[in-house]
């Protein structure tokens, strides 16, 4: 595994990034607190954690060491369905940065983990990929009990701009 796997991987995240952020846009606002699963993360617990979860393995790859960072599920400054989109967003501008700034030395280099081993930078970034997917389909759940329609998974066109398919050249 190299840099180019990771720039694979990293573009797919970006597609996947923009429908997490319209998941998002359609969180209820008065649903930002509620726990519509007991003994589970309320939305906003589970937003911060897949924002955080985005952030801090992205800028823990350049870092060398990935810091704990549970703690910022409890955010007492996000109040609000913006607040949440806002964080999500600027999650993922951190994180683009970091991997942006990935080597090809740093790809295959190991990384400190809080999670008792150390693996190489590509694989943190599929743990970004594998994480994101996973929470992202337990806020799409959540969406359903509040009596929400998820966006699509492959809507990637209706995504802000940013977030939308690059053109191709033709070959």
């Amino acid at each position: 595994m190299n840099l180019a796997y990771i720039r694979t991987l990293w573009e797919d995240q970006r597609l996947v990034t923009g429908i997490t952020i319209r998941a998002i846009q359609a969180i209820p606002a008065d649903k930002v607190d509620a726990r519509p699963v007991r003994d589970m993360r309320s939305t906003k617990e589970l937003v911060c954690h897949l924002a955080d979860t985005v952030k801090h393995v992205a800028t823990g790859i350049t870092a060398g060491r990935i810091e704990p960072y549970e703690e910022g599920e409890k955010d007492p400054s996000i109040k609000t369905r913006e607040d949440l989109v806002r964080k999500m967003q600027d999650a993922w501008k951190a994180a683009d940065a970091a991997v942006q700034a990935i080597t090809e030395a740093k790809a295959t280099a190991p990384i400190e983990t809080p999670w008792n081993f150390s693996p190489p930078a590509w694989m943190c970034v599929q743990i970004i990929a594998d994480e994101h997917l996973h929470h992202r389909g337990q806020l799409y759940a959540y969406l359903r009990t509040f009596g929400i329609e998820p966006p699509f998974l492959w809507d990637f066109e209706n995504s802000a701009p940013e977030f939308q398919p690059k053109q191709h050249a033709p070959a």
